[in-house]
């Protein structure tokens, strides 16, 4: 009994351990899906403070320089989300006639992630697969 379940251990954490293995990939996508929902929410945060969606990371982000948080830098989003790549990911947002937008693809395909994912006000994250993807891998 104690070897097999030593042996399963072992065979878990080989299979985590494997780099580009669809455990990474997932885990990226994961964390691509945390980030917009996070956004998601400093977008309605913003909106209450300032009466307007951001139209820019930046404008979530913190503050530089010493500078206060205001409608520019609002501190609402950590420095490496607000940058626009983040976990093998780019993040774009922008200000839309009825809201917002975010986007998050990929860095290389295939690699960092197979799906795209866009969302906005409504908050429904919607996945898109990406290059040579198969959707809902």
């Amino acid at each position: 009994m104690f070897p097999r379940i030593v042996l399963i251990v072992a065979l878990a954490i080989l299979v985590l351990a494997i780099p580009g293995g669809k455990q990474d990939r997932h885990a990226t996508e994961m964390a691509a899906v945390r980030d917009i929902v996070t956004t998601m929410s400093m977008q309605t945060q913003y909106m209450s403070q300032f009466g307007k969606y951001a139209a820019s990371l930046a404008e979530l982000g913190p503050a530089r320089n010493g500078v206060r948080p205001g409608p520019w830098a609002a501190d609402l989003i950590p420095a490496s989300l607000a940058s626009g790549q983040k976990d093998g990911y780019l993040f774009r947002i922008a200000r839309t006639p009825g809201g917002y937008s975010i986007n998050a693809e990929p860095i290389v395909f295939g690699k960092t992630g197979h799906r795209t994912f866009y969302t906005d006000e409504s908050m429904i994250i919607r996945p898109e697969p990406g290059t040579g993807a198969v959707f809902g891998e």
